[in-house]
């Protein structure tokens, strides 16, 4: 049995809080609605004490997660029959030592007024992504605004699982490097330079090796803050230069080029690209307005680019798998599934599959990737490594061999 912490919404729309033991989440949802009242959130006590630091951390920062919850949280309340200006006044409630308090007190506002739910988070700014506000106008179009809320809020947790994915793989990587950079910066500033005074009294040549690990020591001392200055300069530079869409369109095309991570890449890409397409379609946009709001999803310009050709050729009469196909970035497996659902008049469905099966494919070739990256890391640095502490055993050595 564990504890669970819980949001519960009551029948006249307050939000109550409290804990509650049961042996799963479900066992707990199952007591929350037997006492009348809507679950809206149902953690686990270790779970939640855990996201507390995180929260502080952002600060006021609205970030993807609290969209996700705020998304799953509206989607509850609706599909409980609670009507959508109580159920945003719940929500503010809810959220009210978020950041997400003030745009929820916002949109209610608007709604009150008598702006349509879309039309209240399109007047948000860039909060929105211009995909999530066209599924929320086709939602209440076609008066199925929770289940519309429902497939956002599964799309929106599938990215992040995505994405934490990825960010969970790269963190013992990057310790590794960082780790690594500083103790060679440390031998070669701080340690090789001790060894120096050892040798200038030495009449003897030393071997190249030791004579360049003591060159570099003496330039990362000598120089080591104004080395560090140049790199945040050049990484600033960098950052600003990366901004224009020419610099963008180059480094993501270089991207793509790189053995194992254009493969990454390219699977995250296409996952992302169907299962956007297939929700779109799913809920009654057209195909050529699903593929402009898709090309706004997709991470890689390069690829956003192949997008825009692929909405020509259908412009052109061309059917879709046609201009899929000509795209070199595009995999071949893709392409065929995508032709069969076009044939098949289950387009949607298909692409559904198509995301699955990259979401899958990408997992795995992180996990392959990492596998041989981390290995990889430890060798290279360590040689680094090695390298500087050899160079400086053979000069003491020949050294000994003289004075015997």
């Amino acid at each position: 049995m564990a504890t669970f912490l819980y949001k519960a919404a009551t029948p006249d729309g307050k939000v109550v809080d409290g804990a509650l033991t049961g042996s799963s989440r479900e066992n707990v949802v199952a007591q929350i609605q037997a006492s009348g009242r809507i679950p809206i959130r149902v953690d686990e006590a270790a779970q939640r004490a855990a996201a507390v630091p995180r929260r502080r951390l952002f600060g006021r920062r609205i970030s993807a997660e609290h969209i996700s919850d705020g998304t799953r949280e509206l989607s509850i309340l609706l599909r409980a029959g609670v009507p959508l200006d109580r159920a945003l006044q719940v929500l503010v409630s809810l959220h009210e030592d978020s950041p997400l308090a003030a745009l929820l007190e916002d949109i209610r506002a608007r709604v009150k007024q008598g702006a349509t739910l879309a039309d209240a988070m399109a007047a948000q700014g860039p909060v929105f992504s211009p995909f999530y506000i066209s599924l929320l106008r086709a939602g209440e179009s076609g008066g199925a605004l929770e289940v519309i809320l429902e497939r956002l809020a599964e799309h929106l947790e599938r990215s992040k699982d995505i994405r934490d994915t990825l960010v969970s793989a790269m963190i013992y990587p990057g310790i590794l490097v960082v780790v690594a950079l500083i103790s060679i910066f440390v031998l070669l500033g701080y340690v090789v330079p001790q060894f120096t005074e050892m040798f200038e009294g030495v009449d003897q040549v030393l071997p190249l090796s030791t004579r360049i690990t003591i060159a570099i020591g003496d330039a990362v001392q000598r120089y080591g803050v104004v080395l560090l200055l140049v790199l945040a300069a050049s990484a600033w530079l960098i950052r600003q230069r990366l901004r224009r869409p020419a610099s963008q369109y180059a480094l993501h095309a270089s991207l793509l080029r790189l053995p194992m991570v254009g493969h990454v890449i390219v699977k995250m890409e296409v996952a992302r690209f169907a299962r956007t397409l297939s929700i779109l379609m799913h809920n009654g946009v057209p195909l050529l307005k699903a593929l402009a709001i898709v090309k706004d999803t997709v991470g890689n310009r390069v690829m956003a680019d192949g997008l825009e050709r692929v909405a020509s050729g259908l412009k052109e009469g061309q059917s879709f798998a046609e201009p899929l196909a000509e795209n070199a970035h595009f995999p071949p497996l893709a392409v065929q599934m995508i032709r069969v659902g076009e044939e098949s008049g289950r387009l949607e469905d298909i692409l559904l599959q198509v995301a699955e099966t990259y979401d899958r494919d990408t997992q795995v070739t992180i996990k392959r990737t990492m596998a041989l990256l981390e290995p990889a890391l430890i060798l290279v640095l360590g040689a680094i490594i090695a390298a500087v502490i050899i160079s400086i055993l053979a000069a003491i050595l020949s050294i000994n061999e003289l004075v015997i």
